[in-house]
């Protein structure tokens, strides 16, 4: 046995520990008694030990998940914020022990009234002070939204900024030291809602990271449900299953994936691409099942082009090239998009029972024209925000089947010409990542892996992780140049089979020829 006085500092050390551990849970579990600020009412506050499978009992079903897995100690504050007399959020703050000095605020997805756990989870085991809220309803449904414009008022714009507001005053109320710089994470609806904030509340992130963002709000929703009227329901000659939209989408490969030089299975660059699918129209008198009718190929030309107004203005770019497979079960599958349906019925029309399937470009101007609390976020003067010295980087997947990676690009023209700048001026507070092989905010064929979630995560490397290089940027003033991702051998955790570096936006990545394709160094941005 080792002599007493060598043990003494182990003891000593043990019982600092134990005590500060106590301190930081005594602190967490008194905590909802500090709590008094106006509108807010604190549900509980309860210390989450690491390593915990958190029940989420009072989750809406639909949000479609009954527990998180925890990875770091934290505080878990759950509340109700008043937005108005007839309105509220269910606003949660995890604050974790092993605390940085950074705030941050999660975002949401689709029309949903569901808090992220898994971002709250992400996020606070990274050392931030992390907040989320359910945007003002519950579930994934937009029935709430009937004949209730405040519940659309918080979905547009107020429930993120109100969990800021309330976010940061806990922070500094938590920690004595409270917060040195403040970040956004979101993607999809969560990257419009960073955009919104960029756009209407400059002062309230230093960097915001908003992936394949749901902006061009309204016309994304009729671009979504303009897809029925293309392919019609499963019984039409224009429908196509599964099966055939994989043949459409390997003839696309066939013609697109070599223009990078590499013949990988992934497009790089899908604004190189314009398939011609009259190549595929099967042999009069063919019993084959690799090849489409005239009408099926007349179907896949409509879906890759963009969508245009009755006055002939373009309200939304085509769907990228690549991402067949992937959008067939849920774009079209010949039934109306549910997102579409519900913003129609219980925003545009007030009427529960509208029928979507009669869905035509009459009614995208009828939306448009309302735009309730500017939800389109497509205001392109960034000046305030890049005055108040913010950074945004933004990110979009090209394989992603949900929101077309083209309206990103769209956005970036809409900034560079309002703003009068070109890409070396804009790199100065804005960036944009295009990731090859990325469906709609992780999974798809190639190297998704950015740390942009639990789902993708690859380490916190600034080089590897597009949160961390955020924080790098913001606090060293090194900007990202590239963003690695990785390729998974079976999802975030597994083996990474390769690795690639994407480029910034206007660049695009080009195979140099030699070395295999899965070697990073056998590309370049260009």
């Amino acid at each position: 046995m080792a002599p007493i006085h060598l043990l003494l500092p182990i003891v000593t050390l043990g019982s600092a520990a134990f005590a500060h551990q106590d301190a930081f849970q005594a602190k967490c579990s008194s905590f909802a008694d500090k709590i008094n600020i106006p509108n807010v009412h604190v549900n509980f506050a309860t210390y989450v030990p690491g390593g915990t499978n958190l029940s989420l009992a009072d989750n809406p079903p639909s949000c479609g998940a009954a527990s998180q897995s925890v990875s770091a100690d934290v505080c878990r504050i759950a509340m109700a914020v008043a937005t108005s007399n007839s309105s509220q959020i269910t606003l949660e703050a995890w604050f974790p022990r092993d605390y940085t000095g950074r705030f941050l605020s999660t975002g949401n997805g689709g029309l949903s009234g569901c808090i992220q756990y898994y971002d709250l989870a992400y996020t606070s085991g990274l050392g931030f002070a992390t907040v989320g809220a359910n945007n003002g309803h519950n579930g994934t449904s937009g029935e709430p939204f009937y004949k209730h414009p405040e519940v659309i008022e918080d979905f547009a714009y107020r429930s993120i900024h109100t969990g800021v507001v309330v976010g940061k005053k806990l922070t500094k109320l938590f920690y004595e030291e409270g917060f040195d710089k403040s970040y956004y994470l979101g993607c999809s609806t969560g990257g419009r809602q960073g955009f919104k904030s960029v756009q209407k509340y400059p002062n309230d992130f230093d960097g915001v990271v908003a992936g394949a963002p749901a902006f061009n709000f309204i016309n994304l929703l009729s671009w979504s449900a303009h897809f029925y009227p293309i392919t019609g329901s499963t019984t039409s000659d224009s429908y196509l299953t599964p099966a055939l939209w994989k043949v459409a989408h390997d003839e696309i490969l066939r013609q697109c994936d070599e223009i990078d030089g590499a013949k990988d299975g992934i497009i790089e660059d899908p604004s190189l691409c314009n398939p011609v699918m009259e190549t595929v129209i099967c042999k009069p008198g063919s019993s084959s099942t690799r090849c489409l009718s005239a009408a099926q190929a007349k179907t896949v030309r409509e879906i890759l082009s963009p969508l245009y107004g009755e006055n002939g203005t373009l309200l939304y770019p085509r769907m990228q090239p690549g991402s067949e497979v992937l959008a067939a079960p849920i774009m079209y599958n010949g039934e109306p998009f549910a997102y579409s349906r519900d913003w129609y019925r219980y925003v545009v029309y007030n009427n529960p029972n509208w029928d979507a399937t009669t869905f035509d470009v009459q009614d995208t101007a009828v939306a448009l024209q309302q735009n309730p609390y500017n939800i389109q976020t497509w205001d392109a003067d960034l000046s305030p925000f890049r005055k108040a010295g913010g950074k945004v980087l933004t990110y979009h997947g090209l394989q992603d089947q949900l929101i077309s990676s083209e309206n990103s690009k769209l956005y970036y023209a809409r900034v560079a010409e309002t703003m009068g700048l070109p890409p070396d001026d804009l790199d100065e507070f804005y960036r944009f990542f295009q990731i090859s092989g990325m469906a709609h905010c992780g999974d798809g064929d190639g190297a998704y892996g950015i740390g942009n979630g639990l789902d993708t995560y690859n380490g916190r490397n600034p080089e590897n992780n597009v949160l961390m290089a955020m924080v790098r940027w913001v606090e060293k003033g090194i900007p990202p140049e590239t963003i690695r991702g990785a390729k998974f051998s079976n999802g975030a955790g597994s083996s990474v089979e390769y690795s690639r570096k994407h480029c910034r936006y206007p660049r695009r990545n080009v195979y140099k020829g030699h070395g295999n394709y899965t070697d990073e160094n056998a590309w370049q941005c260009v």
